[in-house]
């Protein structure tokens, strides 16, 4: 008998795997925090003697060869990904044996990246699984944009090309196990479902069902913007890794935070939205500890800058640190728990802005309130659906480096899909002086509220 454990990590919208059998294992994409994988293996009561990668990763920093390293395992990296380490070159076809008839078939599926490789794992002979990485996914494909610009479109077409291997390959019941696709920004689009194997694919997955040329035009209609952080994780891999340092971070006081924002340093709240709304620390931004904390702080802060945590408790800043390490912010310059009446000097006053709904916005904007503007943060790709009629558009990933755009005037409500990346937005706005309003309500209700909608023809 063989199993599959599926290691999830939700804010990153990607999961790692540990498959084996009575003895042994094999992980597959780690990740960088790899007590998980080494907890798995724990409760198997097996050994890893493979770890496996399916591509250079752009969206996070691998555990993989610090997993080998601990735990003795065989590191298997495609054969085309160039790496400054030493590790198991693999080709297409090459096969190892993790357990008494369970054994591991590399297959060759570029698309996702030029060397990117699948797993099909296989029980006496016949295939159970198909580790896919960023080549199958569920009713999608990994996206072809992350390597270079001039190959995304023949990239494109390798996916293409990959899903009908796999799918033409393998038994319509073999169990899909893709890496990205449950949020990531590696995927081409966002999971359709939990769960999937070929047969659903070859009915669902538009990689199957339309044409190359169809498939490629639609697929690169719909590519978004790539995260800022993405260029930096690459090169880590390939470079190795460092270990991973969990350890708190040093504990700053009052002045120390008020000296870090005074030096032009990133100070980040991780509380939830409506208390840092009520009251928080002037220039500190939010970012949500619940919300997708890696991927947008990492997208946003310039690369390097110094970062100050301040969270509700311990707890909180400990889950904060390992999701921001995943991405290769690894040392918190400092941190501090508790709330704004532990973290502001004496005589300082906490910072506030309210918030609001769609029907307060359509509600001021009958009164005609003066110098209003709506702000809408979301991606491209949403506000193409609609938008509020005379709304200003900056992504939220965007709004840090073009304050200057947001028209001078009165207050600015910011709005996005369901509240958190306004929330990011309004803190930013907050921090640099701006009067500001977050709309903390689903854009669904917009429409409902009396606002004119504007759509594209």
């Amino acid at each position: 008998m063989f199993f599959v454990d599926t290691i999830e990590l939700e804010g990153l919208g990607n999961r790692s795997y540990l498959a084996g059998g009575e003895r042994a294992a094999v992980a597959v994409d780690p990740p960088r925090d790899i007590d998980q994988v080494l907890a798995a293996a724990a409760r198997r009561g097996v050994r890893i003697t493979h770890v496996v990668e399916t591509h250079i990763h752009n969206d996070y920093v691998t555990g993989g060869l610090e997993l080998a390293r601990l735990t003795g395992a065989a590191y298997l990296v495609p054969a085309g990904a160039h790496v400054s380490f030493a590790r198991t070159p693999v080709a297409d076809g090459d096969t190892v044996d993790v357990d008494t008839d369970l054994a591991l078939a590399a297959v060759a599926t570029p698309g996702h990246t030029p060397h990117h490789t699948a797993y099909v794992l296989s029980d006496a002979g016949r295939p159970v699984a198909a580790f896919t990485g960023g080549s199958l996914l569920i009713g999608t494909v990994g996206r072809p944009d992350l390597v270079e610009p001039r190959l995304t479109e023949q990239l494109a077409r390798a996916q293409h090309a990959s899903a009908h291997r796999l799918a033409d390959a393998l038994p319509d019941d073999t169990a899909v196990l893709p890496t990205h696709g449950f949020g990531s920004f590696c995927s081409s689009a966002q999971a359709d479902g939990d769960a999937t194997t070929i047969g659903k694919e070859k009915a669902a997955n538009s990689a199957l069902t339309a044409d190359v040329d169809t498939f490629v035009a639609e697929l690169l209609a719909g590519l978004e913007d790539i995260p800022a952080y993405y260029a930096h994780m690459g090169p880590d891999n390939a470079n190795g890794p460092a270990p991973l340092d969990l350890t708190p971070p040093a504990v700053a006081d009052p002045e120390e935070i008020a000296a870090r924002l005074a030096a032009g340093e990133w100070v980040v709240d991780l509380r939830n939205r409506i208390a840092f709304a009520e009251g928080h620390v002037a220039g500190s931004f939010n970012f949500e500890a619940d919300g997708k904390l890696a991927t947008y702080l990492a997208w946003m802060i310039p690369w390097g800058k110094p970062v100050t945590l301040l969270a509700e408790s311990p707890e909180q800043l400990a889950v904060a640190q390992r999701e921001l390490a995943r991405v290769g912010i690894d040392r918190p310059a400092a941190a501090a728990t508790g709330g704004p009446g532990r973290w502001l000097r004496d005589g300082d006053s906490a910072a506030s802005f309210p918030r609001a709904t769609f029907a307060d916005l359509a509600a001021a904007r009958v009164r005609g309130e003066e110098g209003l503007i709506v702000l809408d943060v979301r991606r491209d790709s949403e506000r193409a659906h609609g938008w509020i009629d005379g709304s200003v558009h900056i992504p939220v990933h965007e709004v840090h480096r073009r304050v200057g755009e947001v028209p001078a005037g009165g207050t600015v409500w910011v709005h996005c899909a369901g509240g958190m990346r306004a929330g990011i937005a309004a803190s930013v706005l907050d921090a640099a002086g701006r009067d500001v309003v977050a709309v903390d309500d689903g854009f669904d209700a917009a429409e409902a509220a009396g606002l004119r909608m504007v759509a594209t023809v």
